[in-house]
């Protein structure tokens, strides 16, 4: 009976070998949900990123990019990386800020304001991002800033004094408080449905990339861009550690390579979109101005006070990432 059945195993394989066709070759399959568009840079980024591994890997690693909230919405994604229903998953660095302060260091207005700076405390935050995540299960593969936050409205804005009373839309902790300190009502909305909140009268103002504002085609609604260049915050495509294990040496190269690639094209596609976005929201009928000094000293006062708030939140890890970042 065992020889019986051995032949039965056989056979097939005897058949391959004479017909000269090789077993197909073990391919993974990953999933990478992220919140925002396809023409997104980040998304289009993100996409290079697979490409490359893909043909890397031999076609041994394929991933299925999710963009725009459609597997996972974003407050979502960290949560299904960690628990491995995605073994990759992009996010807002700051709107977790909540869940671990040093998350949101980024978003911290007028600390970094320009990508030479950012790019200075991303070196300070890494390896204090690196263990918190190693400890939830995660790993850092790569982190892209957007472009510089400006201020979105329907009227002008001079001073602080402008946006009290305004519906301010809010994606992150910091960006509630700004709302806060500025006396406006802050509503969270994601990227998702941000242009539906302002048709709706949901939010009127609101702090964001031009970025965002050219995707999410806010000059359909709004005509002031201020820009303010306060704050500079980063996504982050996360990866589930055990997937990560599971995966030959060669393939865990390839995945690391494509990453190093993708972050440091990220942050030349960054600045230099900014550039275009810039132009693009004018081309739509957007007013661009720089903001007076009045506002940008008003904003600074803000930044310096929640500075404060944060470093008296995030305890000694935080305050190593802003020692780092601010010694000579």
């Amino acid at each position: 009976m065992k020889t019986m059945r051995r032949s039965w195993i056989l056979a097939p394989l005897a058949l391959v070998a004479a017909l000269g066709v090789a077993p197909a070759q073990a391919q993974t399959r990953w999933d990478l949900p992220s919140a925002y568009p396809p023409a997104s840079f980040h998304v289009e980024n993100m996409t290079q990123f697979a490409s490359d591994v893909d043909k890397a890997s031999a076609g041994k690693l394929k991933i299925t990019i999710h963009s725009n909230a459609s597997l996972f919405k974003a407050p979502e994604i960290k949560r299904a990386v960690q628990g491995g229903q995605a073994q990759l998953g992009e996010i807002l660095m700051v709107s977790f800020a909540n869940e671990w302060p040093v998350y949101g260091v980024d978003g911290l207005p007028f600390l970094a304001d320009s990508y030479d700076e950012a790019a200075r405390l991303y070196k300070a935050q890494k390896p204090e991002l690196e263990k918190k995540l190693a400890s939830q299960g995660m790993m850092l593969l790569y982190s892209v800033p957007w472009p510089p936050q400006g201020i979105f409205s329907r009227k002008p804005v001079a001073a602080t004094a402008d946006l009290k009373g305004t519906k301010w839309r809010a994606y992150s902790p910091a960006t509630s408080r700004i709302g806060e300190l500025v006396g406006a009502q802050p509503v969270t909305v994601q990227q998702a449905e941000l242009n539906q909140a302002l048709a709706t009268g949901v939010v009127d103002t609101f702090m964001t990339s031009g970025a965002t504002g050219y995707d999410a085609k806010v000059f359909e609604q709004v005509k002031h861009y201020t820009d303010t260049q306060a704050w500079l915050p980063k996504n982050a495509l996360l990866m589930n550690r055990a997937a990560y294990d599971a995966l030959d040496k060669p393939t865990q190269a390839a995945l690391l390579k494509a990453a190093a690639d993708a972050e440091a094209r990220g942050w030349k596609l960054s600045a230099q979109k900014n550039l275009e976005y810039i132009e693009l929201l004018k081309k739509n009928g957007m007013q661009v101005t720089a903001p007076t000094p009045q506002l940008k000293a008003e904003m600074k006062k803000i930044g310096d006070t929640m500075l404060t708030e944060w470093l008296g939140k995030a305890g000694p890890e935080g305050k190593s990432v802003v020692d780092h970042f601010t010694k000579p």
